[in-house]
């Protein structure tokens, strides 16, 4: 399985030791995610809901495609990908 680079913005660093950037093994999203909830729990809750949904104010990218371009959480990794965290933005 690969070893996939996940990105974090530093405002979740603290769930990650302080770290912004997790190596993870995953053949999809999905299963990257899993390795996180199994790896970084809290990290995990601030990603994924209850139900395992991305939540809404977070965006996940796989390189720079938006994930929902791509095939959502069973779009498939590479070693070379980057998987990377993104909180929304909205204000007036």
């Amino acid at each position: 399985m690969n070893e996939i680079r996940l990105q974090i913005p530093r405002v979740l660093a603290r769930y990650a030791d302080g770290r912004t950037e997790l190596w993870l093994a995953g053949a999809t999203v999905g299963e990257l995610l899993t390795h996180l909830r199994q790896e970084r729990p809290e990290l995990y809750r601030c990603v994924c809901d209850e139900t395992g949904r991305v939540r809404t104010h977070i965006n996940l990218f796989v390189n720079n495609d938006f994930l929902h371009q791509r095939d959502g959480l069973n779009t498939e990794l590479t070693a070379d990908d980057v998987v990377s965290v993104f909180q929304a933005v909205s204000g007036g």
